[in-house]
């Protein structure tokens, strides 16, 4: 199936009933909440006894997810994995960054798998990560894998969905940074409240993102629009680091002057996550999406931190 394809060329399709793997995340709470308020049913896969009649417990022992689970579903959405935002990555971290996606991935992949041609629309989780830095590159969904620690995760973890079979169909949504208190902008909004806001290394690297809302907003839209293939959720204009601080610094009225030399990134974070979260360069173009209708809420990263950062008194 080409990058981003529909695989009819019908309208939007109705949703009935998805289930969520990863539901207690940032996106997955969120995408759970949206879909209920419109009246979706909704089943989500938690690793812990059930405490709702919509619960299903899984990844604690070592049985297979059951395929009826997922059985009459429009979709299952996989969107588990361990926080690449807690530094510094250790040999130990990394492993458990791999672990926590790959591993619940192949679980639902190979439920999907058993169902055949009766399994609903696999929606996985991978992240921009998978190009790497590509200064200078326009990255669509056509893009090659690049070479980094998140590229090789994400190549790893988009193989375990792939593992669902040829009868699937599979959608890989590859998100960007959040721009959320509770994601990219964590760590910029203490800094900035505390008058320490500035350049994250040189500053002019290419950073994609995407805010909250239009996140959920286009996993449903790939639900909907029945889309298969690498999709890049990614809002659809060009921002650079300093663009991101600079808009924070405007919003909360902070002084953005102190640069974060990458030397001292990297003594603190470490080399791999220096490089791909900090000093990482890539224009990532959320083609698939917009060929496929969707419209962004918030079309610039100023709109997404107006949206989440409050203005002084």
């Amino acid at each position: 199936m080409p990058e981003g394809s529909t695989a009819d060329g019908r309208g939007p399709a109705p949703l009935r009933r998805v289930v969520v793997g990863g539901s207690s995340g940032l996106v997955g709470s969120a995408l759970v909440e949206s879909l209920r308020a419109d009246g979706v049913a909704v089943t989500t896969l938690v690793r812990r006894p059930p405490e709702r009649d919509d619960e299903v417990e899984w990844l604690t022992s070592p049985a297979p997810l059951d395929p009826a689970v997922l059985e009459h579903a429009d979709a299952v959405v996989g969107l588990n994995g361990a926080s690449i935002g807690r530094f510094p990555w250790t040999r130990a971290y990394k492993s458990t960054l791999v672990w926590s996606r790959v591993s619940p991935t192949r679980a639902l992949a190979r439920a999907v798998r058993e169902l055949g041609r009766a399994a609903p629309h696999f929606v996985s989780a991978s992240a921009v990560g998978y190009y790497g830095s590509a200064p200078g590159a326009r990255l669509t969904e056509q893009a090659q894998r690049g070479e980094s620690f998140l590229a090789d995760l994400c190549g790893e973890w988009e193989g375990a969905a792939l593992g669902a079979g040829p009868d699937a169909r599979v959608a890989l949504v590859r998100t960007a940074p959040i721009v959320h208190p509770e994601g990219v902008l964590k760590p910029l909004l203490l800094l900035t409240r505390l008058g320490a806001g500035g350049p994250i290394g040189r500053g002019t690297q290419v950073w994609p993102w995407i805010s909250l809302d239009d996140e959920v907003r286009a996993i449903r839209h790939v639900i909907q629009m029945r889309l298969e293939g690498p999709v890049n959720l990614a809002g659809p204009t060009r921002a650079t680091a300093n663009d991101l601080g600079f808009a924070v610094a405007v919003r909360m009225n902070r002084p953005y002057l102190l640069r974060a030399p990458e030397w001292a990134l990297r003594l603190v974070l470490g080399r791999d996550a220096t490089e791909a979260l900090l000093t990482s360069d890539m224009h990532v173009v959320p083609e698939a999406l917009q060929r496929s209708g969707f419209s962004f809420t918030h079309a610039t990263m100023e709109d997404a931190v107006a949206a989440v950062v409050p203005a002084p008194d």
